[in-house]
């Protein structure tokens, strides 16, 4: 086996199967990537959950497959100098060149790896900068407790030509519609996808042009959703368990509304925190045009501020955690933002704006569990 290929492809095919490496093991095979020479050059990691596939051209010397420790070779491809790389295959050994640049990697034992799954059949396609925007948006509110794996997941529903992404952890839910093209326009079907996974496939695949989705049936034994974008593939399992019907927690109504800019409340909100644990309560006063944030109590740091803002309806005090508070008015990715409220103990709904006097946008909500405090 003997190739040569530029470092930014070699990187950027690297950093993409390495996402798939299995950080426990229950095989040493896992610990490594493949490195399959042909026509071309493919990479592919899997840690038996997910699995990663990349393929680049090279300047082909001579033909073969191999399995190199993973970690060490993307610590080596980011290290090395931007100049042309060359594989060697030396008995077992993995000989890396680039420029002055010489490295010798082991070799695993490539017959013991497994074989890995095929992409299902093609669903449809979606702008990958869409999809990336969507999934981080929603990716915030998934859980981060193993011991509920359904709350760690990404919900996936897809009806006809809309994609309905959703995730809580029971202090928030994030929900995000957007449009897609389907293969087949009256598709309807669901899948629950891990966060992580989801959001390491939207932020690798932003800077192609579409993303292609793969979701095998559910009559299907694999279970398997598959990503595509230009030369790189993943496959992820899904979970097991049933998502948390949330549809019905999302507001209809409102009786109040408050239209404030975001870079000024977050400002805000990160000032008046500073006094106070995270996980303490950060309490809100709405009424007229103002908004009075208030956070510590007694003989403890306090901190107070004002701040000018659109408010219609009667006068609510709310109090929410300030990192979940800040996570939703980073994600309406809007300059405005309008925070629908049904009661002072009941959850509110952030939106964007892009204009203060303009309509909330209704793709994206983020809805917030207000925290008990004392008066």
């Amino acid at each position: 086996m003997k190739f040569t290929v530029e470092a930014n492809a070699l990187v950027d095919s690297v950093n993409w199967v390495s996402r798939s490496l299995s950080t426990r093991p229950i095989m040493t095979a896992l610990l490594g990537i493949v490195i399959d020479v042909n026509q071309d050059v493919t990479l592919s990691a899997s840690d038996l959950e997910t699995s990663a596939k990349s393929t680049f051209k090279a300047e082909i010397k001579e033909s073969g497959k191999v399995l190199v420790p993973g970690r060490l070779l993307a610590e080596i491809a980011r290290s090395l100098p931007n100049k042309p790389v060359t594989f060697t295959l030396d008995n077992n050994r993995v000989l890396v060149t680039a420029a002055t640049s010489k490295f010798t990697l082991p070799t695993l034992p490539i017959n013991e790896y497994p074989n890995l799954p095929s992409m299902p059949e093609t669903t449809g396609a979606i702008s990958s900068d869409v999809f990336a925007t969507a999934v981080n948006q929603v990716a915030i509110a998934a859980g981060k407790d193993d011991s509920l794996p359904t709350l760690t997941g990404i919900h996936v529903d897809i009806d006809k030509e809309t994609i309905t992404l959703a995730a809580t952890d029971r202090y928030r839910l994030a929900v995000r519609e957007i449009q897609w093209n389907p293969n087949n326009p009256e598709i309807a079907t669901s899948a629950l996808l891990r966060a992580r996974t989801l959001a390491d496939a939207a932020k690798t695949v932003a800077g192609a042009k579409d993303v292609t989705l793969a979701i095998a049936p559910t009559t299907s034994h694999d279970r398997l959703v598959g990503f595509a974008a230009q030369t790189k593939t993943m496959t992820s399992r899904m979970l097991d368990g049933t998502f948390p019907p949330y549809r019905h927690l999302l507001p209809t109504e409102s009786i109040a509304n408050a239209t404030i800019e975001v870079s000024a409340f977050l400002d805000s909100v990160r000032r008046v925190a500073l006094v106070t644990d995270k996980t303490v309560p950060l309490r809100l006063r709405f009424s007229g045009s103002s908004l009075h944030l208030e956070a510590g109590a007694g003989e403890e740091a306090q901190a107070n501020e004002e701040l000018a803002i659109d408010y219609i309806g009667d006068a609510i005090e709310i109090a929410f955690n300030p990192t979940f508070l800040m996570d939703g008015l980073h994600a309406v990715n809007t300059p405005y933002v309008n925070i629908a409220f049904t009661g002072s103990n009941k959850p509110a709904v952030l939106s964007g704006k892009t204009e203060r006097d303009g309509a909330i946008s209704d793709n994206y909500r983020y809805l917030l569990m207000p925290m008990r405090y004392a008066s």
